[in-house]
């Protein structure tokens, strides 16, 4: 990984799209980053979402709240369009979506990490983009850093230990 031009990490609801030269950084439990990257331009962008769906229906006159799913790609679609490209032409990758807490009898599939990823994948696929990786779920957390120079994302995996409580929200 090259040095970065700038370095800018991403704490829940927030929202970036970049160019070459920098990096984006996250720590991720439950929630989700959506990394979309263009090939041929260099630029691309990152989310980091908490929860799968706005509690409350969206006014026209709010703007996108990137807390939500729905939101973060509300998100996306807008800086995609200032820079005149079209969501079709970026490639995909999902990260987060971990269960926080490791017991006996969890019910994995009904964890708000699992949702989240579930919406994720719904979202984008209504698109059309293409998903390269989704490295989701299992326990613990993760903390990644999104390269906008060559499309790649290291991601470090902190698995949860029997019975122990995260308290974080958050190369492929």
């Amino acid at each position: 990984m090259l040095h970065a031009k700038t370095k800018i990490f991403l704490h829940p609801g927030e929202f970036a799209f970049v160019g070459p030269g920098d990096h984006l950084h996250t720590l991720l439990g439950s929630c989700i980053s959506i990394t979309l990257w263009h090939p041929q331009k260099k630029i691309g962008g990152m989310c980091h979402f908490t929860l799968p769906g706005h509690p409350k229906v969206r006014s026209l006159n709010r703007k996108p709240d990137g807390r939500y799913a729905e939101g973060a790609m509300e998100l996306f679609k807008e800086a995609i369009a200032e820079k005149k490209t079209h969501i079709t032409e970026y490639q995909a990758k999902i990260f987060g979506g971990g269960n926080m807490m490791r017991s006996v009898g969890d019910n994995v599939d009904d964890t708000i990490g699992t949702k989240n990823a579930a919406a994720a994948m719904q979202l984008l696929m209504q698109e059309g983009v293409e998903i390269l990786v989704a490295h989701v779920g299992e326990f613990g957390h993760r903390r990644i850093v999104f390269d906008i120079s060559s499309g790649d994302v290291w991601v470090k995996h902190q698995p949860v230990t029997g019975g122990t409580k995260a308290n974080l929200c958050g190369r492929t």
